[in-house]
C-alpha cells in the first residue's frame, strides 16, 4: 500500500511537469508562427501532446490554461478555450485507439481539422457577431467573400478549414514524431495514476466503478449547467440593461441637440406654412445632419400630438429614408396607446422600446414649449436597437464559450475525484454496511462493528460521511421520535374529525341517497371553470379548490340534530318541522367550531367546511339563514354550495319524489340569478352544462338502482 502511495506521488509530479511543459510548448509554439509569419497556428501542440501522454484531465487543463494565457495579450483568445478543450478530449481517445501512426493518424487530423476550423469558425462569426473575424485565415476569408462566390460565412468557414487542416497535419506530424522519440519508461511516468476498487472481481469492480460515476458526473453537470444558465442570464440581463440606458442616454442627448433648434413660438407657421418659410429648410438639415451623425440614429423628427394623430412639423430627408410634409398625420403606433394621453397634455414620457411599422427601435419623446411652459410640440429620436442585438449575441457566445471550457474541465476534475477519493471509500463502506438489512439487534451490533475496523480517513466529506454511518441507530431513533411527534398530531387532527363522522354514521339522513358526492362534484365544476376563465382570481386557486371540495361533504353536518321524524318525511314539512330544519346551517357551524376547537388548527379545510356548514343556504337577496347575508358577504364557497345544493335536490330522485328534468333544473338555477344565487357563480355553472348533465345522469342511474 505504501509502495503504491509513493508511486501515485511520483506520477502526480510528472504529470504536473507535463501540464506545465504542455502549456510552455503552446505559448511558444504560437509565437513561433507569430515571428516568422507562418500561415500556422501552432497553439495545441502541448495540448495534443499532454492529452496523449497523461490521458484528458492533463490534456483538458493545458489547453484551458494556453487560452486564458494567451487572452492576457490578446482577449479573444480566451474564448477559444473551450475549442482547445475539445481538442484534448479528442486527442485522448485518439490515443486510446492508437491513431498517432500512418495511416490511422490520417482520422484525428481531420478530427481536429473539424474541431478547430469547423467548430472554431461557428464560434468566430459568433464572437465577431456575424462577421469575417481576424488574424491568419481573416485575408483569405475576406478574397474568397470578394469574389462573390460564396457568402461571408462560408468564406470564413472555407478559409479556416484550409488553414486548420495545414495546421492541424503539421501538430499531428510532431506529436507522433514525440511519441516515437521518447521512451516507454518515460511515458508510463506520465500517465495518470489510477487506483483499483476493493471488489471481489474485475466486473463488479468496473461496473460499481462506471455506476457511481455515472451518478456523480449527472450531478456535476446538473449544478454547473444550473450555474451557467443563471449567471449567463443573469449577466445577459445586467448587459441588455446596461447597453439600454447606454442607448438612452444617447437618445437623449440627440434629442436636446435636435431641440435646440426648434422655435416654439413658430410652430403654427411650420405647420401651416412649412416649406415656404425661409428658416424652414435650414432647420431641417439641421436635423438631418444629427440624424445622419450616427448609422444608430433611424429618425429625428418633429410632431405636434393631437388627439387624431402626430401632425408633422419637421420630418428631414436623411440616409434612413425620406421624410413626410408638414402637416401630415401619422397615425399612433400600437406601442404608443399607452402614453397618448399624456403626450396630449404635454408631458414628458419615458423612452420606449417598439417593433412595429418603423422596426425594432428606442424611442425618445422631448417636449417642446413655449415662454409660457406650455408644451407646442415633441421633439422625436428613434435609435435603432439593431447594435444592441448583435451585441447582445456577441457576449452570449462569448460567455457560453467561457462557460463550455470551465464545464468540461470540471466535469474532468469530477471523474479523477471518483476514481481516487469517492468510489474506493464508498465501495467499502458498501459492502460493510450491507449486514444492516436484518432486523437483528446483534447483526447491527456485528455491522457496526466491522464498519469500525474500516477506519476510513480520508480528512473531508468521504471521513464525514463514515463517521455518520458508524452512529446511524442513534439518527434512526432520533428520526422516529419526530416521526412518532408528527405522527401523534396527525392522529390527533383525525380522532377529531372521525367524532363528527361517527354522528353522522348514527344520524344519517335517508332521503338524499348520494346528496353530498353530487354536490361536491358539482362544487368541483364550478370552481374548476372560475380558475379556467380568471373569475374571483384573488381566491380562487388549486388549493382553494381542493379544500373547498374536500369540505364540501360536511355542509349538511347539522342535520345530525335534526329529529328522524322530520329529516326523515316522506311529504311536505309543516311550518314548525321547516323551523326545525333550518337549524341545521346553524348546528352545522357549530359542530365544525368545536371540531376547530378540538384540533387546535386553524386550517383552510375546516374554515371553509364552516362556511359551507353555516352559510349555503344564505341567499344572494339576503333573504336566507340563518343570518340573513347577503351578497358578497356570504362566504364565495358558500354561494357556489348554494347552487350546487339546489341542482342536486331539483334533478335528484328522492323517497318522496322523482327528480326533475335537466333542462327544467337548469332553468331554475337561472332564474335565481341575482335573487337566490350569485350572478357570477350562475353564469359560470351555466357554463358547465355539459359536464353538470354527466354527473346528474350517473347520480340518476345510482340512485334508482337504490330505490
Amino acid at each position: 500500500m505504501e509502495q503504491s502511495k509513493k508511486k501515485d506521488k511520483s506520477n502526480f509530479a510528472y504529470v504536473l511537469l507535463l501540464c506545465i511543459c504542455g502549456v510552455v510548448i503552446n505559448f511558444l509554439g504560437v509565437r513561433i508562427a507569430l515571428q516568422f509569419d507562418l500561415p500556422l497556428f501552432l497553439d495545441c501542440i502541448g495540448t495534443i501532446l499532454s492529452a496523449v501522454l497523461g490521458e484528458y484531465l492533463p490534456g483538458i487543463i493545458v489547453g484551458f490554461i494556453t487560452n486564458l494565457i494567451n487572452g492576457i495579450f490578446d482577449y479573444t483568445t480566451a474564448y477559444y478555450g473551450s475549442i482547445s478543450v475539445l481538442m484534448a478530449i479528442a486527442a485522448a481517445y485518439f490515443s486510446e485507439k492508437k491513431a498517432y501512426r500512418m495511416p490511422a493518424m490520417i482520422r484525428p487530423i481531420l478530427v481536429f481539422t473539424l474541431i478547430g476550423g469547423g467548430l472554431g469558425s461557428v464560434l468566430t462569426w459568433f464572437l465577431f457577431g456575424g462577421g469575417i473575424g481576424d488574424g491568419i485565415s481573416a485575408q483569405m476569408a475576406t478574397s474568397f467573400y470578394e469574389s462573390g462566390k460564396l457568402g461571408m460565412f462560408t468564406a470564413q468557414l472555407s478559409a479556416d478549414l484550409i488553414i486548420d487542416l495545414l495546421d492541424k497535419t503539421v501538430t499531428t506530424v510532431i506529436v507522433a514524431v514525440v511519441l516515437r522519440i521518447l521512451p516507454e519508461d518515460l511515458k508510463e511516468k506520465f500517465e495518470f495514476p489510477r487506483d483499483t476498487l476493493p471488489a471481489d472481481n474485475e466486473d463488479e469492480r468496473k461496473n460499481c466503478r462506471n455506476s457511481l460515476r455515472l451518478k456523480i458526473l449527472v450531478l456535476i453537470s446538473a449544478v454547473v449547467i444550473v450555474i451557467a444558465t443563471v449567471v449567463t442570464s443573469i449577466s445577459l440581463s445586467l448587459f441588455h440593461n446596461g447597453m439600454i440606458e447606454e442607448e438612452t442616454r444617447m437618445t437623449m442627448g440627440v434629442a436636446h441637440t435636435a431641440r435646440s433648434f426648434i422655435d416654439p413660438s413658430r410652430v403654427d407657421l411650420y405647420l401651416t406654412e412649412g416649406r415656404a418659410l425661409e428658416d424652414y429648410a435650414g432647420i431641417s438639415e439641421h436635423l438631418a445632419s444629427v440624424a445622419d451623425s450616427s448609422e444608430d440614429i433611424s429618425y429625428v423628427y418633429v410632431y405636434r400630438i393631437l388627439e387624431d394623430g402626430c401632425h408633422v412639423v419637421f420630418d428631414p430627408d436623411t440616409l434612413a429614408g425620406p421624410g413626410s410634409d408638414p402637416g401630415t398625420i401619422i397615425p399612433f403606433d400600437q406601442a404608443f396607446m399607452p402614453y397618448v394621453d399624456a403626450l396630449l397634455q404635454g408631458k414628458n414620457i419615458d423612452p420606449i422600446v417598439s417593433n412595429e411599422s418603423y422596426g425594432w427601435l428606442l424611442t425618445v419623446y422631448l417636449p417642446v414649449t413655449d415662454e409660457n411652459g406650455v408644451c407646442q410640440c415633441y421633439v422625436g429620436v428613434d435609435m435603432s436597437m439593431q447594435r444592441l442585438f448583435k451585441n447582445e449575441m456577441i457576449f452570449l457566445a462569448r460567455v457560453i464559450s467561457l462557460f463550455f471550457g470551465f464545464f468540461i474541465i470540471v466535469m474532468a476534475v469530477g471523474v479523477v475525484l471518483a476514481e481516487h477519493g469517492v468510489i474506493r471509500p464508498i465501495n467499502a463502506m458498501a459492502k460493510a454496511t450491507s449486514a444492516f438489512v436484518s432486523d437483528s439487534e446483534a447483526a447491527r451490533a456485528d455491522s457496526l462493528a466491522k464498519i469500525g475496523e474500516l477506519k476510513i480517513s480520508t480528512g473531508d466529506e468521504i471521513e464525514n460521511l463514515y463517521h455518520a454511518i458508524v452512529s446511524t441507530t442513534g439518527e434512526v431513533v432520533s428520526y422516529i421520535e419526530s416521526t412518532n411527534e408528527q405522527n401523534e398530531r396527525i392522529q390527533h387532527l383525525q380522532n377529531g374529525l372521525i367524532l363528527v363522522l361517527a354522528d353522522l354514521v348514527e344520524s344519517r339522513d335517508k332521503c338524499t341517497g348520494n346528496h353530498v358526492k353530487n354536490t361536491a362534484s358539482y362544487v368541483r365544476i364550478i370552481m374548476e371553470r372560475m380558475l379556467e376563465t380568471g373569475r374571483h382570481k384573488e381566491v380562487i386557486n388549486q388549493n382553494f379548490i381542493d379544500e373547498v371540495v374536500n369540505a364540501a361533504p360536511l355542509h349538511d353536518v347539522g342535520k345530525i340534530h335534526i329529529p328522524d321524524h322530520i329529516l326523515n318525511k316522506a311529504g311536505r314539512l309543516d311550518e314548525i318541522e321547516y323551523a326545525e330544519m333550518k337549524t341545521h346551517a346553524k348546528v352545522g357551524g357549530e359542530i365544525i367550531d368545536r371540531v376547530m376547537e378540538m384540533v387546535d388548527d386553524d386550517t383552510g379545510y375546516l374554515n371553509e367546511a364552516h362556511n359551507l356548514t353555516q352559510y349555503h343556504h344564505e341567499r344572494w337577496d339576503g333573504k336566507g339563514y340563518p343570518d340573513g347575508l347577503a351578497g358578497d358577504e356570504i362566504p364565495l364557497s358558500a354561494r357556489i354550495m348554494a347552487v350546487a345544493d339546489v341542482f342536486d335536490a331539483l334533478v335528484s330522485k328522492r323517497s318522496y319524489k322523482e327528480g326533475m328534468p335537466f333542462d327544467k333544473a337548469i332553468s331554475i338555477i337561472k332564474e335565481g340569478a341575482g335573487t337566490q344565487f350569485d350572478p357570477v357563480v350562475v353564469e359560470t355553472f351555466l357554463e358547465c352544462q355539459n359536464q353538470v348533465r354527466k354527473v346528474a345522469e350517473e347520480a340518476n342511474i345510482k340512485n334508482s338502482k337504490d330505490y
